[in-house]
């Protein structure tokens, strides 16, 4: 037997006593400490973010506020347009720049005339007016000519205000006495906040602050504010980089978003339809909109919540300006982890302190430590190598330390179940099983996937004319090359049904580019299995004639059974409509089809062929069915 002693003989008394003494409290304490200081500062972080962004916000509308109130006294818009057209024009040109937030400033008539200046500073309001190069200003007139006819125009003005150019402006059905802004100030008789609504001029959703005139209340003065320029005042990013903030109205719905993907996807549902639902754009408003109703929060207070798996910290503040836009709020959304990530540089520091003190109670037991140190990287290595499923190679050596020699026993036997393991289950399922990280792929998640089945033409008639073994050989050939070609495309194998093959992508490992890897695949598998027929051919061997059926969609992935047999694999009708596709193939001499969900995502990198609107068994939609013909040239 060969000689070997417990570690505890050697490192217990020394090692134990300075690990416990010394190293544990003072870890302890700096990670206590340092995440406890990181929460503290990202609330005072919050609380200062917070009150900028209201500042913000409410200099945007209270600049545009006074202009409306000021407007609402000036003699000079008392006329209708054209008269004393250069005064009113010279008048909203010093209200512009008065208010930089402000897009455009206008009066409405009650005879339906309409006088508006508009900000083209910004590309996406030059783009909209097809305004020339150097733009500045533009200015929209519509009036009532000699001959009781409607003239509309559109001058376009320098930072000067000096003319450039000037033709007719098309919507001559623009009435102002129509628009919401008109209406509400008329029939309050009082300043009043319209919006968020499509501007007439621009087409964009916007906020408007408007008043009657002291002198004719049917002749309204008003301010827009486009929600992109509200967007721009809302960065959370310098809390952290997932921290976002957004504005919500007195309906909950939201106004604006510091994230312009989300800000993109609110200006289009406002541009389309006001009664669009919002709650999807982001999964803090629901929690937002219950705290809101909480006193304790809806005045400043800092909540800390949990959702889409994550805790949180929010705080709500409302948001008005001289009455108007009640019942608005500022959401400030930070998660708890960043805010805890923030604290790494203090822990480090500390974890200094902690190590300089380590090293003199290590000095003591280096010669042993350099002893064993080298036989547990390699047991560390193994340890890798498993996690990575990598089976290359032999297990640890044998250690005269008889702990780690049951450590090297231990690892053996894991090395020989997982690598069993990974034969019948796909490795990317095995290796987060195993990861240290401990990612999940229990549970059941709905996402969009690509999948791809395959089945071998009259493969019971080549089973009848060959022995078993014989079966048993074409088919390990065959699943061997379809195997390997689906893993170089990023795929994973989910199941083996008799000949046939289950292929998916973007579980359990994304794939931004999965229909198209899974085309890739298809196209290559088909390739291969051609290949294989010519060595068959000549080795005696049937052919295989493959069909495929591709489709790409939503599905319910994760691991299903009863609660002592797992099986990890996919479900829903995308996962059906690929299987029904492959079959299809037999009806339409065909080899690859695909759905109408694959065409669309890759039509531009590859060839299809159009099959038509096809019933499929099982299903009352038809499903649109094209043939993959190959990769697009040039």
């Amino acid at each position: 037997m060969r000689w070997s002693k417990p570690l505890r003989v050697h490192l217990s008394v020394l090692v134990v006593a300075l690990l416990l003494c010394t190293a544990t409290p003072i870890i302890w304490m700096a990670f206590s400490q340092g995440r406890q200081a990181a929460i503290l500062a990202g609330e005072k972080h919050m609380h200062e973010m917070s009150l900028r962004l209201i500042e913000g916000y409410r200099n945007a509308l209270e600049g545009g506020r006074e202009a409306v109130a000021l407007a609402s006294a000036v003699p000079q818009l008392g006329a209708a347009p054209p008269r004393d057209l250069e005064a009113k024009q010279q008048f909203f040109l010093e209200a512009l720049r008065s208010v930089p937030n402000a897009t455009s400033v206008y009066a409405g008539y009650p005879d339906g005339s309409y006088l508006q200046v508009i900000n083209a500073e910004r590309d996406y309001v030059r783009q909209s007016l097809a305004a020339p190069a150097g733009t500045v200003f533009a200015v929209r007139m519509l009036a009532h000519g000699r001959d009781a006819s409607i003239v509309s125009t559109l001058r376009f003005l320098d930072g000067e205000a000096r003319p450039i150019g000037e033709r007719a402006f098309e919507q001559t059905a623009f009435d102002p006495r129509q628009r919401p802004w008109y209406q509400a100030a008329v029939r309050s008789q009082e300043p009043v906040s319209v919006g968020p609504y499509v501007a007439g001029t621009l087409r964009v959703p916007t906020l408007t602050l408007a008043s009657a005139m002291k002198a004719n209340p049917q002749i309204v003065v008003g301010v827009n504010i486009h929600l992109q320029t509200v967007s721009r005042l809302l960065d959370a990013r310098e809390i952290s980089p997932r921290a976002r903030s957004y504005i919500i109205g007195s309906d909950n719905a939201l106004v604006a978003h510091s994230d312009p993907a989300v800000m993109s996807r609110i200006l289009g549902t406002w541009s389309g339809s006001r009664t669009a639902d919002m709650h999807g754009l982001d999964a803090s408003l629901d929690v937002v909109a219950r705290l809101r109703k909480d006193p304790a929060y809806a005045g400043g207070g800092l909540a800390e919540t949990d959702f889409a798996g994550e805790r949180y910290l929010v705080q709500i503040a409302p948001v008005s300006v001289a009455g108007l836009f009640k019942g608005s709020s500022v959401a400030i959304v930070v998660p708890l982890q960043d805010l805890v990530a923030q604290a790494n540089r203090l822990l480090a520091r500390n974890l200094m302190i902690a190590a300089g003190l380590l090293v003199a109670g290590a000095a003591g037991s280096v010669m042993l430590s350099r002893v064993i140190s080298r036989t547990l990287y390699r047991l560390a290595d193994e340890a890798r190598r498993i996690g990575d499923l990598n089976f290359i190679g032999k297990g640890a050596p044998h250690s005269w330390i008889s702990e780690i020699n049951t450590l090297a026993g231990a690892l053996a036997a894991s090395r020989h179940a997982i690598s069993q393991f990974a034969l019948y289950v796909p490795r990317e399922v095995v290796r987060r099983i195993v990861n240290p990280k401990g990612e999940a792929v229990v549970n059941a998640t709905r996402q969009e996937v690509t999948v791809l089945f395959t089945d071998i033409r009259d493969f019971t008639t080549i089973s009848e004319q060959h022995s078993p073994e014989d079966v048993v050989d074409i088919l390990s050939a065959y699943f061997e090359l379809l195997n390997t070609i689906a893993e170089e495309h990023a795929g994973t194998v989910v199941q083996y049904l008799g000949d046939s093959l289950f292929v998916m992508w973007n579980a359990p490992v994304p794939d931004p580019r999965h229909a198209e890897n899974g085309c890739h695949c298809a196209l290559a598998m088909k390739a291969a299995v051609d290949r294989l027929n010519e060595a068959n051919h000549q080795t005696g061997r049937p052919k295989l004639f493959t069909r495929f059926g591709l489709h790409t969609g939503p599905a319910v992935v994760g691991s299903f059974g009863a609660v002592s047999r797992q099986q990890y694999t996919a479900m829903g009708d995308t996962i059906n409509v690929a299987s029904r596709l492959e079959g299809l193939n037999k009806e339409f001499n065909t080899s690859i089809l695909a759905g109408g969900a694959v065409h669309d995502a890759v039509s531009d990198v590859f060839d299809f062929r159009a099959i038509g609107l096809v019933p499929v068994k099982g299903r009352s939609e038809k499903v649109d069915l094209w043939e993959l013909m190959g990769e697009r040239r040039g």
